[in-house]
């Protein structure tokens, strides 16, 4: 049987369908992956710079990456691949089936292709943290304030971020005016509880799962789907190529997101 319609007739009778999604989705609509050779911003690699410690030594640093990042999401679109899981979601909802979308990707395309239920493991750019009151708030402001104004280019020739704490952002409650920090759990840095109880419910509970552009690498997102596979769940995995978890999975389709997904997804 071809594996394709296989995977397709097994979606069809599914009634709780978990979607992983990891970077892979999102470089098809240009937000680099920042992993792996060429993974670089300015002379920097992210793992450097998405750090409480790179924070607390250079925030006016870690602004200006970020500044960058949130720059380069704005202006990305959604791609195919998003727009099929939002209307594949729309079709399962109508139907009385759930499906639960967990990304690793911090850029809410999900959300702009029109998916609901997304669970953001990792946070996102367009939410900020109060480093002294905790404060968690959605900004959508390009620039996030005027000091970052035409900063945080790429340039590998640009040596100096040195932007006053004062002028960075800061919290709007009352009496706290307290450094924000980027709402995006770093590196070294533990994933939100309610984030991770909402994803062990989704992966307890899933009968069908799609895996999509992951490297299957980063924990605690890694182990989900080889433990849907675990229980004999259909787990389908969508990449360029071939990840760790990849012998744990009954399907495996390897191209560009934006066809492979398109093709198991829409009507």
């Amino acid at each position: 049987m071809n594996v394709m319609k296989s995977f397709r007739e097994a979606l069809s009778n599914a009634k709780h369908v978990l979607i992983l999604t990891g970077s892979g989705i999102s470089a098809e609509s240009g937000i680099p992956t920042f992993r792996g050779a060429g993974g670089f911003w300015r002379k920097y690699q992210a793992q450097n710079l998405a750090t409480p410690e790179a924070f607390t030594a250079n925030p006016s640093l870690v602004w200006e990456f970020y500044e960058y990042r949130r720059r380069v999401a704005n202006e990305a679109k959604p791609n195919k691949a998003h727009e099929a899981i939002a209307s594949f979601q729309d079709r399962a909802l109508k139907e009385g089936k759930n499906v639960t979308i967990i990304t690793q990707n911090i850029d809410e395309l999900h959300q702009r292709a029109g998916a609901s239920n997304v669970v953001e493991l990792h946070g996102s750019l367009y939410k900020t943290r109060c480093t002294v009151c905790n404060e968690v708030a959605v900004n959508t402001n390009i620039p996030i304030c005027p000091a970052l104004e035409g900063k945080g280019s790429p340039d590998p020739n640009i040596m100096i971020s040195n932007i006053p704490k004062n002028e960075l952002p800061l919290c709007q409650k009352e009496n706290c005016k307290g450094l924000l920090r980027p709402h995006i759990v770093w590196f070294g840095e533990n994933l939100d509880e309610y984030v991770l109880k909402e994803a062990f419910n989704a992966v307890e509970n899933c009968d069908t799962c799609l895996v999509i552009g992951t490297s299957s690498i980063v924990y605690p997102a890694a182990m989900f789907a080889p433990q849907v596979a675990n229980r004999g769940i259909p787990v389908a995995e969508f990449n360029l190529e071939s990840t760790p978890a990849t012998r744990h999975f009954m399907y495996h389709f390897e191209g560009p997101c934006t066809i492979t997904v398109t093709e198991a997804l829409n009507p």
